[in-house]
C-alpha cells in the first residue's frame, strides 16, 4: 500500500469498460470548503431533529452542557484519526490509508481490522437505516401537516411510515449508482444547503414561539417521569441520541482522501473539522434549545413532525421537504464507503469475473453517458433494500438514533483513534499523556453502556406495547 498505487482507483471504482487498459491517476480536487460541506452533510441530518427532545429530558443545565462536551470529544478524535491518513509521517508520509478499516489494519493489525471492520459496517448501515426512519417520517409529516391545514388541528390524521419508506428507498437505489466519493460532490453541497435550511427554520420556529408564548418553558431538571427508574432510561436514551449526533468518524478518511494537497491533508482537515462541529453546535445549541424553551414537558421526539408548530403549514412542510433532500444525500455519504469497501473485496477475490469487472455504458439523449456494472447494480440494490427493510421493522426513531449512537460512539470514535495515536506517537505505558488518554477512553465508555441500555430498554417497550 502506497504512493502511485493508492493513488489510482480500484477498477470497479473507474470507470473504465476495458480492465486491460492503464488506470488513470485518481485526481483529488477537495478543498477545506468540499470538506465542510461533507462534514455538516454527515453530521446534521437524523440527530439534529431529535436534539430538543433530548434536551427536555436533561433539563437546562446537563443538556447544552453535554452537546458541548460531546462537540469537544469529536474534536479531540478526529484530529487523532487525521494523523493517520498519511503513513507512517502524518503530512509527508508516502503511503495513503483511505478508509478507517484501513487505518485499523496498518496501525492495529488485522484481528483489530475485523473486529473494527464489523462495527463500521453495522454503524454505516444502521446509519443509513436511521435516515430511511426519518426521511419517512418528514415526508409523512408534509401529509399531515396538509390535513391539520384543511380539517383542523384536532382532525386525525394518521398516516402509516411504510409507503414512504419504500419510496426513499427506491430514490437511493438510483442514487447509489453513483461510482463513489469523488463523484458527489454536487450532491454534498446540495444537501448542506438543506441541513442549514431545515435547521433555520427549526431555530425560527421555536423562537417565534417562545415569543408567542411570552415565557421560557422547561425547568433543570427537565421532564419529569412516573418513576425514578423511567427518568434513569430516559436520560440514559438521550445520551444515546447525542452520541448519535456527533461523531463522524468513520467517514474522516474518505473525506480526507478528497483533498489536493498542498497544503497537507492533515491540516486541511483539522481545520475543516473545527469549523464544520462549532457551526453544527451553535445549529445543535439553537435548536434544541429553542424547541425545549417553545414546548417544555411538551417536547416532540422530532421538532419538525412532531406537530409542535401547525403553522405556518407551507413553511413546515418546506422544512420537511429539505429534509428529505438533505438524507438524500447524507444516505449516500453514509453508505459509499460501504459499497467501495465490499467492491474492492469483490474486485481482488474475482479478478477475472466479468460480471465484478466489466463495464457497460449508457447514453440518454441530452445527458452524458453513464457507466455501470453488474456487481455494483446487484449489490448497492441488495444494500439499500436491506436497510429499508430494518427501519420499517423498527420504526422508532429517538430509540434507533440512541442505540447506534451508543454502540459506535466509543469503539469508532474513541477507541481506535486513540490506540491508533499510541501507536504512530510512539507514547509509552503511564506517561501522561498515556494516562489522560485512557481516562479519557474509559469516561467515554461509560457512556457508551448507559446509552446503549436506555435506547434499548425503549426499544423493546415499544416492539412489546
Amino acid at each position: 500500500m502506497g504512493g502511485e498505487e493508492e493513488d489510482q482507483e480500484s477498477p470497479l471504482l473507474g470507470c473504465s469498460s476495458q480492465p486491460d487498459e492503464p488506470e488513470e491517476p485518481l485526481k483529488r480536487t477537495g478543498t477545506i470548503w468540499t470538506s465542510i460541506a461533507y462534514i455538516i452533510t454527515g453530521v446534521i441530518g437524523a440527530g439534529v431533529l431529535s436534539l430538543a427532545w433530548t434536551v427536555a429530558q436533561l433539563g437546562w443545565i446537563a443538556g447544552p452542557l453535554l452537546m458541548i462536551v460531546f462537540a469537544g470529544i469529536t474534536i479531540i478524535s478526529t484530529n487523532l484519526l487525521c494523523d493517520c491518513y498519511r503513513h507512517p509521517d502524518p503530512e509527508c508520509g508516502p503511503a495513503r490509508i483511505r478508509s478507517y478499516m484501513e487505518a485499523v489494519r496498518v496501525y492495529l493489525g488485522e484481528k483489530s481490522q475485523k473486529v473494527s471492520g464489523v462495527i463500521v459496517l453495522e454503524g454505516l448501515w444502521g446509519g443509513a437505516a436511521a435516515y430511511v426512519i426519518t426521511a419517512a417520517t418528514s415526508m409523512r409529516a408534509i401529509q399531515k401537516s396538509n390535513c391539520y391545514h384543511k380539517e383542523g388541528h384536532q382532525a386525525p390524521c394518521a398516516y402509516g411510515d411504510t409507503f414512504y419508506m419504500l419510496l426513499f428507498g427506491l430514490v437511493q437505489i438510483v442514487m447509489s449508482q453513483i461510482p463513489d466519493f469523488h463523484k458527489m460532490e454536487w450532491l454534498s453541497v446540495v444537501a448542506a444547503m438543506m441541513s442549514f435550511t431545515y435547521s433555520f427554520i427549526g431555530i425560527a420556529l421555536g423562537f417565534a414561539k417562545v415569543i408567542e408564548n411570552g415565557k421560557i418553558m422547561g425547568s433543570i431538571t427537565g421532564v419529569p417521569a412516573s418513576t425514578l427508574a423511567n427518568k434513569f432510561w430516559l436520560v440514559f436514551e438521550a445520551f444515546g441520541d447525542i452520541a448519535f449526533a456527533y461523531p463522524y468518524s468513520i467517514i474522516v478518511l474518505e473525506i480526507q482522501d478528497t483533498l489536493k494537497s498542498p497544503p497537507p491533508e492533515n491540516q486541511t482537515m483539522k481545520r475543516a473539522s473545527m469549523v464544520a462541529i462549532f457551526v453544527t453546535t451553535c445549529f445543535y445549541l439553537c435548536c434544541g434549545c429553542f424547541g425545549y424553551a417553545a414546548f417544555g414537558n411538551d417536547t416532540p421526539g422530532n421538532i419538525l413532525t412532531g406537530f409542535g408548530f401547525y403553522e405556518p403549514y407551507w413553511l413546515i412542510d418546506f422544512a420537511n421537504a429539505c429534509v428529505v433532500l438533505h438524507l438524500v444525500g447524507g444516505y449516500q455519504i453514509y453508505s459509499q464507503p460501504v459499497f467501495a469497501y465490499c467492491e474492492r473485496w469483490f474486485t481482488k477475490k474475482f479478478p477475472n469475473s466479468g460480471f465484478v469487472n466489466n463495464f457497460y455504458t449508457i447514453k440518454l439523449p441530452l445527458l452524458p453517458g453513464f457507466q455501470w456494472n453488474l456487481l455494483r447494480l446487484c449489490f448497492r440494490t441488495a444494500y439499500v433494500v436491506s436497510s429499508t427493510g430494518i427501519a420499517m421493522l423498527f420504526p422508532y426513531f429517538n430509540s434507533v438514533l440512541g442505540l447506534l449512537g451508543a454502540l459506535n460512539f466509543w469503539p469508532l470514535t474513541i477507541y481506535f483513534p486513540v490506540e491508533m495515536y499510541f501507536v504512530q506517537k510512539k507514547v509509552g505505558a503511564w506517561t501522561k499523556k498515556w494516562i489522560a488518554l485512557r481516562t479519557f477512553s474509559f469516561v467515554c465508555f461509560l457512556v457508551t453502556v448507559v446509552g446503549f441500555v436506555g435506547s434499548l430498554e425503549a426499544i423493546i417497550s415499544a416492539k412489546l406495547s
